[in-house]
């Protein structure tokens, strides 16, 4: 990992974490003062924009001083590591211990609120205890979906290195606890749960206090900028139909008794889109914008985002070249990505890219939406929750699935009749099923 060098042979600089930003977030120090390391061992982990990163030492010594505390913005560039010189003037600080981590000139209760360590890149690390401390070794995103599922983590073994416990033991331990719970009465209320994928986020308010201040940080912060470029940027207007998937539901319900694979109704919306996007009068919704240099870039081939909640915030993976795939394929690539996302071990190039989005909102409830543009794109699609309703068919009135579908563009690309006629096909393509998976 490339990075600036310092004057001082035993200063170890803040290098540039591969995204060309000014700083990142100290989530964890990896190592301690007087420990003695080897050139290519983690020093720490910090947080940018889209990932934690391990930050690697660039030489073998003894570590003297740590310059920051865990929570702390560090510039690019600053020093980061002090190691022990040959002229001892730094050893005076490894005698101190932690004391030497240089402190945080303002440090609040509110600002020492437990960040969730998963990572886009690397390993799932986090806050972490020696195995003779007798305390429970798992990140905070482990203890949250502990604490979701109601597992008791004293009572989890730990399969991770050091014997950390991670998010599959958890979800083994929630197995287990189910079982076990069919032998024995029941005499306790179930947990409440949040929906498949879908964490809490919020901060808990201590006892005794009115509120909780938590700053923006790391995913969190790139999801603000980035909405409110788009905001202040795009020029968005909202469309808005249901499409009558009845016949669509009859052949999704067809083909997974034929594959004996599950399959929603998003990788048949995401084909009827990359189908629509391909055709010649809707190219300019397959188009991103280059507002430094004022160019409207139209894209051939159809690189798919496909929002996804994640207890980070949203993300956004992109399925390439999306219009060579089939149903099925996309179904596959849908849940891969997603499971990628929300354990934070997605690749970067996953994450960018895209030339139209859809956002799935309605896999958790909701109709209709007005949903923000994923800036330079010109248009993204909501999908709101399939329902059934009153429907008529060549002159007749009877009961059928409708599919709430709300398209977002950017009017500076996209005009009005475009978009409605856009939403139109797609919505076409969804009820005329046979059209959209010709049977072979």
């Amino acid at each position: 990992m490339a990075g600036r060098v310092s004057s001082n042979p035993n200063e170890f600089l803040l290098p540039d974490l591969g995204e060309g930003l000014a700083d990142a977030d100290l989530v964890e120090w990896a190592v301690q003062p007087g420990q003695h390391i080897k050139d290519g061992d983690i020093i720490a982990k910090m947080e940018t924009a889209k990932a934690v990163v391990d930050v690697y030492a660039d030489r073998s010594g003894q570590i003297a001083q740590l310059h920051g505390q865990p929570g702390e913005q560090i510039k690019v560039g600053a020093v980061l590591v002090t190691y022990a010189g040959a002229n001892g003037v730094a050893n005076k600080s490894i005698e101190s211990g932690n004391a030497a981590m240089t402190p945080r000139a303002s440090a609040t209760p509110e600002e020492q609120v437990h960040e969730d360590v998963g990572t886009v890149v690397g390993s799932i690390q986090g806050e972490d205890y020696s195995a003779s401390s007798g305390k429970v070794r798992a990140a905070p995103a482990v203890r949250r979906l502990a604490r979701d599922l109601g597992v008791d983590l004293e009572q989890v073994a730990g399969t991770g290195i050091g014997g950390r416990i991670t998010m599959g033991d958890v979800q083994t331990a929630t197995g287990d606890r189910t079982r076990n719970s069919k032998m024995q009465p029941n005499t306790e209320q179930p947990a409440r749960r949040t929906p498949a994928g879908q964490k809490s986020v919020a901060t808990p308010i201590p006892p005794g206090e009115d509120q909780v201040r938590v700053p923006f940080k790391g995913i969190r912060r790139e999801i603000a900028r980035r909405l409110s470029e788009s905001i202040n940027t795009a020029v968005h207007f909202t469309v808005m139909d249901e499409a009558d998937i009845t016949e669509l539901d009859v052949l999704r319900k067809r083909l997974i008794a034929a594959a004996g694979e599950k399959i929603s109704y998003l990788p048949f919306v995401a084909l009827a889109v990359t189908r629509a996007l391909r055709e010649r009068e809707f190219a300019a919704v397959n188009s991103t914008v280059d507002d430094d240099k004022q160019e409207i870039i139209h894209h051939r081939c159809v690189h798919l985002g496909i929002a996804t909640e994640t207890e980070n915030g949203l993300m956004v993976p992109v399925i390439r070249n999306c219009e060579t795939l089939g149903v099925f394929e996309i179904g596959r690539k849908i849940a891969e990505l997603a499971k990628h996302a929300r354990e934070r071990s997605i690749a970067r190039e996953d994450l960018s890219g895209s030339t139209f989005t859809i956002s799935n909102f309605g896999s958790l409830a909701g109709r209709f939406a007005t949903p923000v543009i994923n800036y330079p794109e010109a248009g993204i699609l909501a999908v709101g929750r399939a329902r059934e309703g009153v429907v008529a068919r060549r002159g007749m009135i009877g009961v059928g699935k409708l599919l709430p579908l709300s398209l977002s563009c950017d009017h500076r690309v996209v005009d009005g009749g475009i978009a409605a006629t856009m939403l139109a096909r797609v919505m076409e393509l969804l009820q005329k099923p046979n059209e959209l998976i010709p049977a072979k």
